[in-house]
C-alpha cells in the first residue's frame, strides 16, 4: 500500500514545473521515510543524562585572547546565519517578522545588521550575514535588504525549499489538484537549512572564502550575538556541532532537551516522548535544559552529511485543514541533526543568550527598562536583582502589534516587577511604574485608563477607584 501511494505521488510530483529536482528529490525521501515507518522510537530506558563534557558548563569555557589579530583570525573563520523564513502573522504583520520595531524603532534585522558591523569594524574581520528566507519571505526580504547596500558587510540571501501540501485522503500533491496557489505549497521546517544551504551554492562560497563554522539562530532571538568563547572552543576541541541550550523554568518545559542515548548526543523533544513519561519530561527536576535553537555548525561537515544523505532528522507531521481541505506537510528540526555530527555538544549558556520575542508581552519586556540598547547589542539592566523576568500576560486586546503600541503613551517601568495580567479594554499613561504582582482588568463594555505617572505595587485594579 505505502509503494503504491509513493508511486503515485512521484508520478504527480514529476509534473510539478514550480520546483526543482533538488526540491523534488527531497521531498520524496522525506515522503519515503515517512510511509517505511521506519522511525526509531526512544527507548525510555536508555536516556541518560549528559555529563559536563558533552553538554559543557558555559563558565568553564576558557575565554581566547583579547589580542584583536587572534579574534579578527577567529572571526574569519565564521558566518553567521539567522533563519528568516517566518511571517509576522501570529503578531499582526504581513511581512518577515524580522521586519518588527524592536526598539528605538530599529528591526530585528536592523538589529543584526548594527551588531555584525560592530564586530566587523572593531576587529577588521569580514563575518557575512546569510538570511535563510522561505517563499513567503524572500520578495519582501529582497526589498528589505537594499536598505544595507552601503553596509560594510556581505548579506546573502537564499530559499529554503518549497514542498507540496499532500491532500491527505488521496495522498496527492495539492498543487497537482488544481491548488496552484501559495497556499498549496510549504517550508519544511528549519531542518532545511543544511541541504538548502548546499543548493543554493552559499555552502561552497562560504568554504571558498575560508569559512569554517555557521552560526545558525532565529532572527527573533534578540539574544543570540556572536560570541567568542563559544567559537574559540569549537575551533580548539574541532566539535562538528554545538547546541546551545539553558536552564529551564516551568515557562519553558515543552521545549526540547538534550540527552546522551546509546552513546551519542541527541535531542529529545516533547512529540517522541511516550505518554506515560510526558510528565516526567516536563519536570525541570529531571530534564533541567532545553534547546534555545542557537547552533554552531562546522561547514565541512555539512557538505559531507548531505552529500551523503545522512541527515535523516525525526520527521514532524504537521496536519493542517486549509480552505477546508485537510492536508499533510511534513517538517523537521536542525536541532535534530546533533546526533549525525562527530564530536557534538551542546554548551549550558546563560538565559540571556536566549531572549525570543514571539508575543507582543515579550515585546514589552524589551522595549522596557528591564533593557538597554547598545551597538544593536540589547543589554539587560543590573539594576533588576531577579536573574529572570518578569511574567507578562497581556489580552486579546494587546496581541497584535499596532494595537499594542496603541495602548502604552510609554511603556511602564517594570524593574521591580514580579508579574502583570492586563485583561479587558486597558489604556496605559506615560510615566507608569510598575512593582511586584500586578493586575489589571477591566469590565466588560468599560474603557479602563492607568493615569500618567501612576506607580501601582502590589495591586489588582478593577477601576479607576482601585488607583
Amino acid at each position: 500500500m505505502a509503494d503504491e501511494k509513493l508511486a503515485k505521488l512521484k508520478e504527480a510530483v514529476a509534473g510539478l514545473a514550480q520546483i526543482s529536482e533538488n526540491e523534488k528529490s527531497g521531498f520524496l525521501s522525506l515522503v519515503a521515510r515517512y510511509l517505511s515507518g521506519d522511525e526509531e522510537l526512544i527507548e525510555w530506558a536508555k536516556i541518560h543524562t549528559p555529563t559536563d563534557e558533552v553538554v559543557v558548563p558555559y563558565d568553564t569555557l576558557e575565554s581566547p585572547p583579547e589580542d584583536i589579530e587572534a579574534t579578527k583570525k577567529l572571526l574569519d573563520k565564521l558566518a553567521v546565519l539567522k533563519l528568516n523564513g517566518g511571517l509576522g502573522t501570529t503578531m499582526g504583520c504581513t511581512g518577515p517578522k524580522s521586519v518588527i520595531e524592536v526598539r528605538n524603532g530599529f528591526t530585528f534585522l536592523d538589529l543584526i545588521v548594527i551588531q555584525i558591523e560592530s564586530l566587523n569594524k572593531k576587529y577588521g574581520s569580514n563575518v557575512p550575514l546569510l538570511l535563510m528566507n522561505s517563499f513567503n519571505t524572500h520578495e519582501d526580504t529582497l526589498k528589505i535588504v537594499e536598505k544595507y547596500a552601503n553596509s560594510s558587510i556581505e548579506i546573502h540571501t537564499f530559499n529554503q525549499s518549497q514542498y507540496p501540501r499532500v491532500v491527505a485522503d488521496e495522498f496527492l500533491p495539492w498543487p497537482s489538484k488544481g491548488k496552484t496557489d501559495k497556499d498549496g505549497w510549504y517550508p519544511p521546517g528549519h531542518g532545511d537549512i543544511f541541504p538548502s544551504l548546499m543548493n543554493s551554492g552559499k555552502l561552497d562560497l562560504l568554504l571558498s572564502q575560508g569559512k569554517e563554522y555557521v552560526f545558525i539562530a532565529n532572527s527573533d532571538n534578540l539574544g543570540a550575538i556572536v560570541d567568542m568563547k563559544i567559537l574559540n572552543h569549537l575551533i580548539h576541541k574541532q566539535n562538528e556541532y554545538c547546541m546551545e541550550v539553558t536552564p529551564k523554568t516551568l515557562a519553558d518545559v515543552k521545549g526540547g532537551t538534550l540527552i546522551s542515548y546509546e552513546g551519542r548526543v541527541q535531542l529529545l523533544e516533547i512529540a517522541q516522548v511516550p505518554d506515560a513519561h510526558v510528565n516526567e519530561f516536563k519536570s525541570i527536576e529531571k530534564f533541567k535544559i532545553f534547546n534555545t535553537n542557537n547552533l554552531w555548525v562546522n561547514l565541512k561537515a555539512i557538505k559531507r552529511l548531505v552529500e551523503a544523505e545522512a541527515l535523516k532528522m525525526e520527521i514532524i507531521p504537521n496536519p493542517k485543514e486549509v480552505d477546508g481541505v485537510k492536508v499533510l506537510q511534513l517538517e523537521t528540526a536542525a536541532g535534530a541533526a546533533i546526533r549525525f555530527f562527530d564530536h557534538a555538544i551542546g554548551i549550558n549558556v546563560p538565559r540571556s543568550r536566549f531572549l525570543p520575542v514571539k508575543a507582543t508581552s515579550d515585546l514589552q519586556l524589551v522595549q522596557s527598562d528591564l533593557y538597554t540598547l547598545v551597538d544593536g547589542f540589547v543589554t539587560r539592566n543590573s539594576a533588576r536583582t531577579n536573574p529572570s523576568n518578569p511574567s507578562i500576560e497581556l489580552g486579546p486586546e494587546f496581541k497584535k502589534v499596532g494595537c499594542f503600541l496603541g495602548r502604552f503613551k510609554s511603556i511602564p517601568s517594570i524593574v521591580e516587577l514580579e508579574s502583570l495580567k492586563v485583561s479587558g479594554d486597558v489604556w496605559f499613561g506615560s510615566g507608569i511604574v510598575l512593582k511586584g504582582k500586578v493586575t489589571i482588568t477591566a469590565k466588560s463594555g468599560v474603557k479602563l485608563e492607568i493615569p500618567d505617572g501612576a506607580m501601582i505595587e502590589n495591586k489588582d485594579i478593577n477601576g479607576p477607584e482601585d488607583l
